[in-house]
């Protein structure tokens, strides 16, 4: 009986150890990126993903700080900013606090605790610091902005209906057509 017991609590260890093992580190790792390559004009970098609300609030945490998607609505933001620069203008970007659209909600119980339910009352929401710089080295705009897209759900033609960052990725490309998309005034 003991050595039984003995061999149930090692099989547990070692299962508890590989999974704790196995995977990629995450977001939140001592060593995980906090910006982009550096590459052309747009520059991406992130505050502490362990602040945002898109992990501190989530009803699963370990869902929301797993996967790449910060990396990928860095790398779609930086390659929607630079469309709309002018030649030799630069753009820095921080994104200080992200909440994707939809929320686990745990209550509806162990088989759905990992699904995100996409409601309009989880619309998504961005807070990014700016800052542009045109040709010769002149501040053209700084500052910060709270994004987000309260009609999500009621917008017509995602991006991708696959895509399941398709809400942030519409969201991110209003704001840079509102904020940045100077070439139609000029």
């Amino acid at each position: 009986m003991r050595t039984k017991s003995l061999a149930l609590s090692l099989a547990l260890a070692l299962a508890t150890a590989g999974c704790a093992s196995a995977g990629s580190p995450g977001m939140l790792a001592a060593n995980a990126p906090r910006a982009l390559p550096v590459s052309g004009p747009v520059s991406v970098a992130w505050t502490d993903p362990a602040q945002f609300t898109e992990i501190r609030a989530s009803g699963n945490r370990f869902a929301a700080e797993q996967g790449e998607w910060l990396t990928q609505l860095a790398k779609y933001m930086r390659k929607q900013a630079e469309k709309t620069l002018p030649a030799g203008e630069t753009l820095e970007l921080t994104i200080v606090d992200i909440q994707r659209a939809g929320r686990y909600e745990p209550w509806h119980g162990a088989g759905r605790q990992d699904v995100r339910f996409i409601r309009d009352i989880y619309p998504p929401r961005l807070t990014v610091r700016f800052r542009e710089v045109d040709a010769s080295g002149t501040l053209v705009a700084e500052g910060e902005r709270k994004i987000t897209d309260p009609a999500f759900l009621l917008n017509a033609s995602p991006i991708n209906d696959n895509d399941p960052l398709r809400y942030e990725k519409r969201m991110i490309d209003s704001w840079l057509r509102r904020d940045f998309n100077r070439t139609a005034a000029r």
